[in-house]
């Protein structure tokens, strides 16, 4: 009953949470994609001048252009990755006092990778619609493209970074959330929404800094032409013309909108992961 009530709330969070946060993705996906495959050039615009763009250009709704993709997104990878921490984290001995901060970073590293995979094809489409000026196609019409051009594979391109950033983000997630409410807690500040908050922005910068990198790779691999020449052909050949081309701070391309994203959605997804487990009977991590 453990695992399914953090199934349960994992994904209950995931999905209130994303609602609130898509316009920034969405704004952090056209700033990654600038300029590849005939995209408009974002980077020049910068963060304001994108969202300027956007606003005026198609409408204030489309910041939320792939919300359908993003609510099945994380129905299936953040359940994963948030529901399944716990009971590995309990199977290789990561839930002791004493434990390391090392079998803690393991524990979300499997938990992540395990809920990418099933979370791989609404990515690739939530990416598509995100990316896409105009009007834009809906989930089925996109969906229905992916399969035309590249068969079911499609729907698993960027699969390798996916997995590697999955295993970044929820191991720094997961590791220094738990390191940070500990010592948040030992300076006397009580259980509660308080300590949650506290801990939840610091891991959020953490989580920033280390997975913007494979993010942008991820988001490029995910965003090729659907039917002609591949762009990139997998993680080590994106991630080395990246850096050929725009240099290796490029990596860190839309780190702002990044972090306005991920600070905000760590905070609400695991403040609201422990008020839903608690109120299920259950402990969270």
């Amino acid at each position: 009953m453990g695992l399914i009530t953090g199934l349960v709330s994992a994904g209950g969070a995931a999905v209130i949470t994303v609602t609130f946060i898509h316009p920034i993705d969405t704004v952090k996906t056209r700033l990654q994609v600038s300029g590849s495959g005939g995209a408009r050039d974002y980077a020049k615009l910068g963060l304001f001048g994108t969202i300027t763009t956007i606003s005026k250009e198609e409408g204030v709704t489309a910041f939320w252009k792939g919300i359908p993709a993003a609510w099945m997104r994380e129905a299936s990878y953040t359940t994963l990755r948030l529901g399944l921490y716990k009971p590995i984290k309990q199977a290789i001995g990561a839930d002791k006092p004493d434990s390391s901060i090392f079998l803690k970073f393991a524990a979300g590293a499997s938990s992540g990778a395990l809920g990418s995979i099933a979370g791989n094809p609404f990515d690739v489409l939530k990416t598509k619609m995100m990316a896409a000026e105009g009007q834009g196609a809906g989930l089925v019409s996109v969906a229905k493209d992916v399969l035309k051009g590249q068969g079911v594979k499609g729907f698993y391109n960027g699969i390798d970074a996916n997995i590697m950033r999955a295993m970044m983000n929820n191991a720094t997630k997961m590791a220094s959330y738990e390191t940070a409410k500990d010592a948040v807690k030992s300076a006397g500040c009580p259980d509660g929404l308080l300590l949650q908050f506290s801990s939840a922005m610091v891991s959020g910068l953490c989580i920033t800094c280390t997975v913007a990198p494979f993010d942008m790779v991820r988001t490029r691999l995910m965003n090729q032409p659907t039917d002609g020449p591949r762009i990139y052909n997998g993680f080590a050949d994106c991630l080395v013309k990246l850096i050929r081309q725009n240099g290796p701070a490029s990596l860190w391309r839309g780190f702002v909108p990044m972090w306005a994203r991920v600070a905000p959605t760590t905070c609400l997804q695991l403040m609201l992961f422990e008020q839903i487990s608690m109120a299920l009977g259950s402990k969270a991590v």
